[in-house]
C-alpha cells in the first residue's frame, strides 16, 4: 500500500474529533464484553460477564458499566478499567434493556418475563417499586427531565409512561406491533418507538402522548418482512434519527422534522443497535448475525469500517471522553 493511500485510509478511520473514545459492545451469545478503542478501531480487549447480556450503559462519571444480564436474571455493575465484577443489582427478572435517570442514580428497567418494570436505587442497591406494564416489556426509556419513564410491550403493543415521582403507571399509547426500542428527543418533546414486527417507527408527542407521526421503510430488492426496525439513536443536533433495520442489514437515516428517510446504509447481518460518538462524526451499528460492528461516517453517510467482535454483539455503549483508556494489547 503506497503512504498516500495508507495516511487516506487512517484519516477516513481516525474521528475528526481529537479526543478518542471507548465503545463497549455485548456479546450475547459469548457472555462477554468487547471493547474497541475509536483511535484505533480495533479491539483492545474482551471480559466475560453473565449469561445473556443485552443492554449496557456507563454511570454519568464513567467509574461503572451496568449491564443486564438477562439469563441471569441481574443488572451487574463492573468496573469497566478491569472488566471486574462489583456486584449485582436486584433487577426483576430476564431485564432487557433498562435506563438511567438523569440523577444518576434510579435505573428503570425492563422485566420481559414478568411483565413490570423495576426501578432500583442504584447506590443503595434496593428496589424501589416494581410496575406492572404490558406484556413482554423490552424498550426503556426516562425522559431528560426525570419526571417520565417509558416502556415498550412487544406483545401489548403499546408504550407505558411512568410517573417518576409516584412511580405509578398513568397512561398507554397504541404503537405498532412488537415495540422494541425507545427514544426520547434532547429537549423532552417527542419520544421514537420501533415496531419490530410492525415495521414502522412511531414519533408520539409526549404532551399529547398521542402519536404525530408513523414512518415506514421501503428497501429496493428487500422484502418488507425483513425491514424489522430495532435500536434508535439521534443525533446530537437532533435533526437526524438512525435507525437499526435487523435482518434488512440497513441502517436508516430520517430527517427529524420532514420524518422522511434520506439513505439506507448497508452494514453487517442482522443489525441490532446504533450508537452516536461523542462529537457526531462517527456512528456504530452492532450486526447480531455477523459478529460485528460497522463504523459509519455520518457526514458521508458510508460504512467505513467492520470491526470483528464476539458472537451476536447487541447493545452499544460509548465511554465519557474524559474516562477514556488509552488503546492496550487485545485480550
Amino acid at each position: 500500500m503506497s503512504l498516500l493511500r495508507y495516511c487516506v485510509g487512517a484519516a477516513l478511520l481516525m474521528p475528526l474529533g481529537a479526543q478518542a473514545h471507548e465503545v463497549y459492545v455485548s456479546n450475547e451469545r459469548d457472555n462477554t464484553v468487547s471493547v474497541i478503542d475509536s483511535a484505533t478501531w480495533e479491539v483492545t480487549r474482551t471480559f466475560p460477564v453473565g449469561r445473556r447480556p443485552r443492554g449496557l450503559t456507563f454511570s454519568k462519571d464513567g467509574k461503572r458499566l451496568f449491564l443486564c444480564a438477562s439469563d441471569s436474571d441481574a443488572v451487574q455493575v463492573l468496573d469497566p478499567d478491569t472488566g471486574k465484577l462489583l456486584h449485582d443489582l436486584p433487577s426483576g427478572e430476564d431485564p432487557e434493556q433498562f435506563s438511567l435517570a438523569p440523577d444518576g442514580k434510579t435505573l428503570f428497567i425492563a422485566n420481559e418475563n414478568n411483565a413490570t418494570t423495576t426501578v432500583v436505587d442504584a447506590d443503595a442497591r434496593k428496589v424501589l417499586a416494581q410496575i406492572d406494564v404490558g406484556i413482554e416489556p423490552e424498550g426503556m426509556a426516562v425522559s431528560p427531565d426525570g419526571k417520565l419513564a417509558v416502556t415498550t410491550s412487544e406483545t401489548t403493543n403499546m408504550v407505558h409512561w411512568i410517573d417518576t415521582g409516584s412511580l405509578q403507571a398513568i397512561d398507554a399509547t397504541p404503537v405498532g406491533q412488537r415495540p422494541r426500542h425507545a427514544e426520547f428527543t434532547r429537549d423532552g418533546k417527542r419520544l421514537w418507538v420501533s415496531s419490530e414486527i410492525g415495521g414502522t417507527v412511531a414519533v408520539i408527542d409526549v404532551a399529547s402522548r398521542q402519536v404525530i407521526e408513523t414512518i415506514g421503510f421501503e428497501i429496493k430488492g428487500i422484502s418488507g418482512d425483513r425491514i424489522q426496525p430495532v435500536g434508535i439513536a439521534l443525533s446530537e443536533d437532533g435533526r437526524t434519527a438512525f435507525v437499526a433495520l435487523g435482518p434488512s442489514d440497513r441502517v436508516a437515516v430520517i430527517d427529524t422534522e420532514s420524518f422522511k428517510v434520506k439513505a439506507y446504509i448497508l452494514v453487517g447481518r442482522r443489525v441490532w443497535h446504533v450508537a452516536v460518538l461523542p462529537g457526531g462524526e462517527r456512528l456504530v451499528s452492532t450486526n447480531g448475525v455477523s459478529g460485528d460492528v460497522t463504523v459509519i461516517d455520518t457526514g458521508s453517510l458510508k460504512a467505513i469500517r467492520s470491526i470483528k467482535v464476539g458472537r451476536y454483539p447487541w447493545g452499544a455503549a460509548v465511554r465519557p471522553v474524559a474516562n477514556a483508556r488509552s488503546a492496550g494489547a487485545a485480550e
